[in-house]
């Protein structure tokens, strides 16, 4: 039997924040931030976003700040 391989999910050795020098993760920028969400509205994990684990606490507050406001639905 032949085993299937694994698919690598993080490409990236640097997350997407990291790369780009952004410091403060804006939520009024809801185009960056629905690139963080699923389809249903939850957040991907780190493992799946590739974000570092500063840069995903900050894009967690942007999002949840945005859904507060009214910029984000909280589920679909």
């Amino acid at each position: 039997m032949a085993r299937s391989k694994k698919v690598k999910v993080r490409e990236a050795l640097e997350c997407r924040f990291c790369r780009d020098k952004i410091d403060y993760i804006d939520y009024k920028n809801v185009d960056r931030l629905q690139k963080l969400l699923t389809q249903r509205g939850k957040i991907f994990s780190r493992k799946r976003s590739g974000n570092c684990a500063g840069c995903q606490r900050k894009a967690q507050r942007a999002i949840k700040r945005a859904r507060y406001m009214g910029l984000l639905p909280y589920t679909t």
